[in-house]
């Protein structure tokens, strides 16, 4: 039993300081989701009002609040954040390395965030929204998440790479139509914004097949199950 802990303890360590960034990034969130939660309504409000990338943030103190609004979850668990980080920021970041993953994120969150105020400045000045969205609340990392999907694109193989391009356009343009407010905009914005990172992404590895992964680990396990030497597998 002991023997088993330190191998699932290696494993896990193995696992996690192959993507840093992404998991530095999960434990500010842990402690930001518990604060949050510890506080009154009043004072979780104040605390997340503060670090709203609204309008009049924007303008006034910009820098800090696109760095703080990245901090903390808007709308979901904790729980639910660390299963889209695992599938979509852990392989892209293994695969791009921190650096380049980090300037994904960045680069969507900063850009959709501009794009979706931008759009509801206009609707402001054009008698299309009320004066008072200029303090809307705008926190959270979906932006920053929605972009790092859309660059995960180059890294499967044809003809996967389009069948997942389409579900992801569908599904954050479907928004779009549904809801059409600032909001899905920025998502959508944050996806064509990860989709144009291709440079970023431009020759790092070989593109990744995942029913011939699929197939590989197939026959891994069939030649566990049989007690003799794994198959080769793709």
């Amino acid at each position: 039993m002991g023997e088993r802990l330190v191998t699932a303890a290696r494993w896990c360590w193995a696992y996690v300081r192959r993507a840093p960034g992404t998991f530095v990034w999960l434990a500010i969130l842990l402690l930001t989701t518990v604060l949050i939660r510890s506080v009154s309504p009043a004072t979780a409000d104040h605390i997340l009002e503060r670090r709203s990338t609204n309008i009049h943030y924007l303008v006034e103190s910009p820098v800090r609040v696109l760095i703080s609004s990245a901090l903390y979850i808007a709308g979901g668990g904790w729980v639910g954040y660390f299963v889209l980080y695992n599938l979509f920021h852990v392989p892209v970041e293994r695969w791009l390395g921190t650096g380049r993953w980090l300037t994904v994120a960045v680069i969507a969150h900063v850009g959709a965030t501009y794009l979706s105020e931008g759009v509801l400045l206009w609707a402001i000045d054009h008698g299309q929204a009320p004066q008072s969205a200029r303090y809307t609340l705008d926190y959270g990392v979906s932006y920053a998440l929605a972009g790092v999907q859309a660059v995960l694109t180059y890294l499967l193989a044809r003809p996967w790479r389009y069948v997942y391009l389409a579900g992801l356009l569908l599904f954050y343009g479907f928004g779009v139509v549904s809801e059409r407010d600032f909001t899905s905009i920025g998502h959508f914005s944050a996806v064509l914004l990860g989709l144009a990172c291709y440079p970023v992404a431009r020759g790092r590895s070989p593109e990744w097949d995942p029913l011939a992964w699929a197939r590989g680990a197939y026959r891994r396990l069939r030649g566990r199950a049989v007690g003799g030497t794994p198959a080769d597998g793709g």
